[in-house]
């Protein structure tokens, strides 16, 4: 005798106990990391000095970028913040197979697949994103406007509060805008997207990623538009490289 099929609130059920089991790693982490606090603003403060593995490298002149607090709650709040998202960080790859494990049953064969694929290259090149920001662009944005002086007379005062949300804002950004040949892969699959067309409209794709990195980016400034705009462009640069394949084979799976 077949097994009768889930009703509606069986699989409601399932999910909330996926979310609950999600929501729980996700507080463990943060409460990890936020009793880890020397060694988290460790990792969270290393690029705002000339010893960053960055600078180091490039050999940078001695600098050092010099935050101040300005309200009472601010420092712990800001504590909280950070824990909060090393946390959902540190979690989602138990998140995301708890999401999988509750979708998959749906899936044919096939479809699992190609959606083990998705599913891990869009990981993978989110934490790319989020390490290239780290280490590059983000260091570099700081440097260059936490130095930027108009006179010796002036000083820079930056706060506690400005440097971590500019920092978990870009990270965040670069993160989904590195999905960006995920995106076009899923698109030449399905026949909507192909290399020659990416490349005839190149210089459109140009003016659009300026305009892109121009919203996205947190400040104003021409120098973080342009640290932001480079890696996009050499995104879709490679994304062409890999829509064709994908336009070959017509499936992901």
């Amino acid at each position: 005798m077949s097994e009768q099929p889930a009703t509606f609130w069986e699989h409601l059920d399932v999910l909330r106990w996926a979310i609950i089991r999600s929501l729980a790693v996700v507080v463990g982490f943060a409460v990890v990391a936020f009793c880890m606090k020397d060694w988290l603003f460790a990792v969270v403060l290393a690029p705002a000095t000339s010893q960053f593995i960055t600078f180091r490298l490039m050999g940078s002149p001695e600098f050092a970028i010099h935050l101040i607090n300005t309200g009472l709650t601010e420092q712990f709040m800001t504590h909280m913040r950070t824990a909060a998202y090393a946390g959902l960080l540190f979690a989602s790859p138990y998140v995301l197979y708890q999401l999988f494990s509750f979708v998959s049953p749906a899936l044919y064969q096939n479809e699992r697949r190609a959606a083990y694929k998705i599913v891990g290259s869009s990981y993978v090149m989110f934490l790319m994103g989020t390490l290239v920001c780290y280490f590059i662009i983000f260091p570099l944005t700081v440097r260059f406007l936490g130095t930027y002086q108009v006179s010796d007379d002036v000083t820079n005062m930056l706060t506690l509060q400005s440097y971590i949300d500019t920092l978990i804002s870009m990270c965040l950004v670069i993160g989904v805008v590195f999905e960006l040949p995920v995106v076009c892969a899923l698109l030449g699959s399905m026949g909507m997207l192909s290399g020659s067309l990416m490349r005839r409209y190149r210089r459109h794709a140009v003016v659009a990623i300026l305009i892109v990195a121009a919203i996205i980016t947190p400040t104003t400034d021409i120098f973080t538009l342009m640290v932001v705009s480079l890696p996009i462009w050499l995104l879709y640069e490679a994304s062409i490289l890999i829509v064709p394949k994908q336009k070959q084979n017509h499936s992901l799976c």
